[in-house]
């Protein structure tokens, strides 16, 4: 088996943002075949408990890996860098200024019961901004090598994410 620490090494996969997906899920079916608990059910009780330790590790990196934002932190956590994310709330002063215009309109779909217009207007503008970080992550992790910038927008995307969430519960 690979590196119990290492997502990538794990799957024979590189450490990139950018990843082929249907790779990771076949080479993690692969994996999750080979430690399947089920197959060790004759086994000793460590052989079983080993089984179900690299089952579990398994299943928890390839949920890191197949989720962008969570890949992204990974990758930032993983270059040695600190996301801070109780602690760190400094954030580019455009984006602070966004994040107000977005609690504004959220408040205001809150209003509405969580549809109509300005629900569907917001929730383009967040895919968007959504789409904006991923591409802006990957060109720092993968191009720039700049996990410390990356960091700053894994910051930025967790928040817009956080608000998607709110704005899909205002919806119910």
């Amino acid at each position: 088996m690979a590196s119990a620490d290492d997502h990538f090494a794990l799957f024979g996969l590189p450490a990139r943002f950018d990843l082929d997906t249907a790779r990771l899920e076949q080479v993690w079916r692969e994996v999750a075949a080979r430690v399947h608990p089920d197959r060790y059910a004759t086994a000793s009780p460590a052989e079983r408990r080993v089984a179900m330790q690299w089952s579990a590790r398994a299943n928890e990196a390839y949920r890191q890996l197949r989720d962008p934002l969570l890949r992204a932190r990974y990758l930032c956590e993983r270059a040695g860098v600190d996301l801070q994310t109780e602690s760190n709330t400094s954030m580019d002063t455009d984006f602070l200024m966004q994040q107000m215009s977005w609690r504004e309109a959220l408040d205001e779909v809150r209003e509405q019961g969580g549809k109509g217009p300005a629900a569907d207007a917001l929730r383009a503008e967040l895919a968007e901004a959504e789409a904006g970080l991923q591409q802006a992550v990957s060109r720092l992790l993968d191009q720039s090598g700049d996990a410390a910038a990356a960091a700053t927008k894994v910051r930025e995307w967790m928040f817009v994410r956080k608000m998607s969430q709110e704005l899909a519960q205002a919806a119910e």
